[in-house]
């Protein structure tokens, strides 16, 4: 079975309030690429990848005009797609939603949202003391996670699906500004991830199969500020201490040393310089699934060989996103 996660930069623009696609030379959310390219090159991505389910982030917008599932069907019937199926979870404000996209011949999928006192529903909030004042805070998602709970012919399995808070300064007007709002998104992205862990918690203790993945706008030694923390989301997430770990083998790679290669997932375009590549998605998985032997791979088209042997492959993963693919092949 091939699971995969995809960060698709501004999705919603390709869609009308119908949820057709708007296949024209207007210009689309990505810079400097029409409509028509990115969805001509997400087709492209979308059919090599050829998957069984796909947690989507940036998904289309669902609100009282639009409706993200009907987008996405849509999508996958224009590619051909086997994985012509969407479901969405808590809807969120952003006009970026969190969506799986799946294979129905192959599993049944149904939004399953957890909650309780120690780890309330992630359409809820939380109170966790992230500035140490003593007083906890307010915490909320502004892209709740997925919950997933999946069938296939061999059992049971759990998906989370996970876009955490940003942490880029936006809207800074000076250097203190940015600190300021850089530690700030740092603090409400930790607390995001302690949520998150209790929930994963609850079910590695309850011995669910589960696997988590998506953009989690964090890495170890991705910023300066961690320095103020101790420690990443990712870190977090997976699991600390004598706590059951989940395991993902980039996070595993970039926590084991600090200089040297290191595996990248999205690739962004600053315009008064280089791009810049960073290790922001994830799919991490319990311990009784990375028994199963599964193989992860990163669809970055200059260091993917199969991707970047395939002209055609490699110019869509260019324009489709700023985000690359992240892949799961595991035996079921």
């Amino acid at each position: 079975m091939r699971i995969a996660t995809y960060n698709v930069e501004w999705f919603n623009t390709l869609f009308d309030d119908d949820g057709d696609l708007i296949n024209d030379d207007s210009w689309s959310g990505r810079w400097d690429v029409t409509k028509a390219q990115q969805t001509e090159g997400l087709g492209v991505v979308f059919a090599a990848l050829d998957a069984d389910a796909i947690m989507i982030i940036e998904a289309p917008d669902t609100s009282p005009h639009r409706n993200a599932r009907r987008a996405l069907e849509t999508f996958a019937t224009r590619f051909n797609l086997r994985a012509q199926q969407a479901l969405t979870g808590f809807t969120n404000d952003t006009q970026q939603e969190i969506a799986l996209l799946y294979d129905p011949n192959v599993m049944t999928a149904v939004h399953d949202p957890k909650g309780d006192d120690h780890a309330p529903s992630f359409d809820t909030e939380i109170r966790i003391d992230v500035d140490v004042d003593a007083t906890p805070d307010p915490i909320r998602w502004s892209k709740p996670p997925l919950e997933v709970a999946v069938t296939t012919a061999a059992g049971q399995l759990r998906l989370i699906g996970v876009h955490a808070k940003s942490k880029a300064p936006h809207g800074a007007n000076n250097d203190t500004e940015a600190t300021r709002i850089s530690i700030q998104n740092r603090r409400k992205q930790l607390a995001q991830c302690i949520w998150l862990r209790k929930r994963v918690t609850q079910h590695l203790d309850a011995g669910d199969d589960l696997i988590v993945l998506g953009d989690f706008n964090d890495g170890p030694g991705l910023d300066e500020y961690e320095k103020l923390f101790g420690r990443s989301g990712i870190e977090i997430v997976l699991g600390e201490g004598r706590a059951t770990r989940m395991f993902d083998p980039h996070a595993r790679m970039i926590l084991g040393r600090r200089i040297g290669a290191m595996p990248a997932t999205a690739r962004f375009k600053r315009r008064d310089g280089p791009y810049l590549q960073a290790l922001l998605d994830y799919i991490m998985v319990s311990p009784r699934l990375l028994e199963k032997r599964p193989k992860w791979q990163i669809w970055h088209p200059f260091d993917h060989p199969q991707c970047y042997a395939d002209p055609d492959l490699r110019s869509a993963l260019l324009i489709a996103s700023d985000h690359f693919p992240v892949v799961l092949d595991i035996d079921l």
